[in-house]
């Protein structure tokens, strides 16, 4: 393995230019450019907070804020497994005439989604600045925000890991990206984006099973990666549900390590898979 790395390293320049070429094609005549990437999350944002707070009792403050805080590196985690499974499979015939390291073309996926993210959460930030100075009552960026390089490794090496594993099985077995894209659907619900780590811990409690319910739903790695962007980047408060209050919950920085070392297994894993079957990838038809 360390040999492959070392030869990703000697072509890093194709992976900076792969990256740029993607990030180019993506807004290629656009008006708007970047903030095409913006529109969709912001509009789901939107519309999640109107029927929360009008329907379903969510009274809590800056309600946008959580929920985009949640839904912006879920879209990241998202559309870099789902891109990265097309990879190969898109680019199987200059595979076959010319040299490179085959990781380069997942591993750009990735990196021109992890462009998108950045850019993002500094929009983020904005947004967060505007709604602080048109009310400074309402919690909005808190100093925990220099924890959030920490989770970006994190979020960056599961994504990574997982889209090695998948572009490598999909240019052999073309259902992977189907499943991937259920599984991200689902995914979407099993995550506090729409809800709050508080619900659940309420949920836990309820059943009086001493926060068990609480560690294994945060035992899936995205979920957590969730919770630690929403904990780190908007100050906590009290979830409102109508008359009933929900106490702000810590960042379980145990927990957090569970997934940083899931994410670094999966980093190794996924690496050593693609260096096992890229020598495949010119059998394909």
């Amino acid at each position: 393995m360390l040999a492959e790395l070392k030869e990703l390293w000697r072509f890093r320049e194709l992976l900076f230019s792969m990256v740029e070429r993607e990030l180019r094609i993506r807004y290629k005549n656009s008006f708007l450019g970047f903030f095409w990437s913006l529109l969709n999350p912001l509009f789901t944002v939107l519309v999640l907070t109107v029927v929360f707070k009008n329907f379903i009792g969510v009274t809590t403050p800056n309600l946008s804020a959580y929920i985009l805080a949640a839904y912006l590196p879920f879209l990241f985690f998202q559309m870099a497994v789902l891109d990265s499974s097309q990879s190969i499979l898109a680019n199987v015939q200059l595979i076959k005439k010319i040299y490179f390291p085959r990781e380069i073309l997942p591993l750009a996926q990735v990196a021109a989604n992890f462009v998108h993210l950045l850019l993002a959460l500094l929009v983020f930030f904005v947004y967060l600045a505007v709604i602080y100075f048109r009310d400074p009552t309402i919690p909005t960026i808190q100093a925990t925000s220099l924890y959030l390089p920490i989770i970006l490794v994190i979020n960056l090496a599961l994504a990574v890991g997982l889209g090695l594993i998948v572009s490598a099985l999909n240019a052999f077995y073309e259902d992977v990206k189907h499943i991937m894209t259920v599984l991200m659907y689902l995914l979407f619900f099993l995550c506090p984006i729409m809800y709050f780590s508080e619900n659940v811990m309420a949920h836990s409690a309820a059943r009086n099973d001493g926060g068990m319910l609480y560690v294994l739903y945060h035992l899936n790695p995205v979920a957590m990666l969730c919770t630690a962007y929403r904990k780190v980047l908007v100050a906590p408060q009290p979830v409102q549900l109508g008359d009933t209050t929900l106490p702000a919950l810590p960042l379980e920085w145990g927990l957090l390590g569970v997934t940083a070392v899931v994410s670094a297994v999966a980093l190794v894993l996924g690496y050593a898979v693609f260096n096992r079957l890229k020598w495949r990838f010119v059998e394909r038809p």
